[in-house]
C-alpha cells in the first residue's frame, strides 16, 4: 500500500531535477527512443564474483576489460545492434565508466543500471541494507538516477533488481519490489527483475499492484524458467516476458530440444496466441569474471542473429515480427514514463 510518508517520499523524489521522462537514459545522457535501433536487453560486460562485502573498483583493472569486451561489441555492431543493456547489478561487478568507454568506443548505446540484486543468497546485497526501509532503498537509487553513480556523471537506464525462485518471496525481496516501485513512481525507470518460475513473478506483480505501478513498468527477466500459462498471465495484466539465455546449446536431456529450437517453439506460441508484443529476448552473454586470467571465457551476442533469427523465418516469422521483438517492445518497454495502476487489491 502506498502510505502518508511514502507518498510524500514519492512527491519528494518526484520534484527533483533531471527527470528525463519519454527518453532513454544511456551512460552518456538522455536520448530520444526512437535513436534506440535494434536493441539487446540483457547483456553483461562484467561479473564479480566476490560478494558485497569484497567487490570494489580496486578489483579489476578498466584497460584490461575495455580492450577484453570491444571486438565483441564490434562484431554485435556488425549485427545492427544499435543499445545494449548491461544488466551486472551494484556489488556484482558494475562499472559505469568501464560501460561508457565502450559505449565511447563502438557508437552503441549503452545502459546501466541502480537497484540491488537478492538472488544467490542475498550475497550481493550490501550490509546496509538488510536493515534499510523500502523508502531509504528507493532514495539511494533515485539519487543515483539524479545525480550520477559514484561519483560520476553516469544515471541509471533501469532499475534491476532480483528475488530467489522460492514460490514465496523473503520479507528483504519483498523489500527490494517495493524500493524498486517506489523508484519508479519518481523516475520511471522500468523495474527488471531477475526472476526466474511463475510463482515469484506473478508475486511480484501483485507488490507492484499495491503499490500503485503498473505491470507494464515490470519485466519478467529469465521468464524462461516459467510457463506458458504464467506468460499469459503476466501479458496480460501488462508485463513484458523476457526470455534472456538465447544461445546455441544442444540439450543435455535426451529427446529435448535444444536452445534454439526450445525459443523456436516459445516464440511461436506465444505469437499464436497474440501477445509477441509483450515479448523480449537476449543473450545474457558477455561475462569478464573478475579475478580470472583474461577475465576467463568470454561469450558473445550473436547467437539471435545467426542462429535464432534463421530458424524464426523457416517457421513463419516475418520481418515485422523480428523488429517487434528486437525494436518496438524494446523502446515500449525502457522508455523512461511513470506508469501507475489503478489496482490496489
Amino acid at each position: 500500500m502506498i502510505t502518508p510518508s511514502r507518498c510524500l517520499l514519492i512527491i519528494f523524489m518526484g520534484c527533483l531535477p533531471y527527470i528525463t521522462q519519454g527518453q532513454l537514459m544511456t551512460v552518456n545522457g538522455a536520448i530520444d527512443p526512437d535513436s534506440m535501433g535494434v536493441a539487446l536487453i540483457h547483456e553483461h560486460v562484467m561479473v564479480d564474483w566476490i560478494g558485497a562485502d569484497s567487490t570494489g573498483y580496486h578489483r579489476w583493472q578498466r584497460d584490461e576489460i575495455v580492450n577484453r569486451a570491444l571486438p565483441f561489441l564490434e562484431v554485435t555492431k556488425q549485427h545492427g545492434v544499435s543499445t545494449f543493456l548491461d544488466c551486472t547489478p551494484a556489488y556484482l561487478g558494475r562499472d559505469p565508466v568501464v560501460l561508457k568507454r565502450l559505449s565511447d568506443a563502438t557508437g552503441i548505446h549503452i545502459l546501466t543500471n541502480t537497484g540491488y540484486y537478492g538472488a544467490a543468497d542475498d550475497n550481493y546485497i550490501p550490509q546496509y541494507a538488510f536493515e534499510s526501509t523500502a523508502e531509504a532503498l528507493a532514495a539511494d537509487w533515485t539519487r543515483e538516477f539524479n545525480e550520477g553513480i559514484d561519483g560520476t556523471t553516469i544515471k541509471p537506464g533501469f532499475i534491476k533488481i532480483s528475488v530467489s525462485s522460492d514460490p514465496q518471496l523473503s520479507a528483504l525481496h519483498k523489500k527490494l519490489v517495493q524500493a524498486a516501485a517506489l523508484t519508479h513512481l519518481a523516475t520511471g525507470l522500468t523495474i527488471v527483475s531477475h526472476t526466474g518460475p511463475d510463482v515469484p513473478a506473478l508475486a511480484q506483480l501483485k507488490i507492484l499492484k499495491e503499490m500503485g505501478v503498473s505491470p507494464a513498468a515490470f519485466v519478467w527477466t529469465h521468464a524462461q524458467s516459467g510457463t506458458l500459462d504464467g506468460y499469459l498471465q503476466a501479458a496480460a495484466q501488462g508485463a513484458w516476458i523476457s526470455l534472456d539465455n538465447v544461445n546455441d546449446v544442444p540439450s543435455d536431456t535426451v529427446g529435448q530440444p535444444g536452445r534454439i529450437a526450445w525459443y523456436v517453439a516459445t516464440l511461436s506460441k506465444l505469437k499464436a496466441a497474440g501477445v509477441l508484443d509483450h515479448v523480449l529476448i537476449s543473450h545474457d552473454s558477455g561475462w569478464y569474471n573478475v579475478g580470472t586470467i583474461n577475465g576467463g571465457e568470454y561469450n558473445g551476442y550473436s547467437d539471435i542473429f545467426t542462429k535464432l533469427i534463421p530458424e524464426l523465418r523457416k517457421n513463419g516469422f516475418t520481418q515485422d515480427d523480428v523488429d517487434q521483438l528486437l525494436k518496438k517492445n524494446p523502446k515500449e518497454a525502457y522508455t523512461l514514463k511513470i506508469r501507475r495502476s489503478d489496482s490496489k487489491k
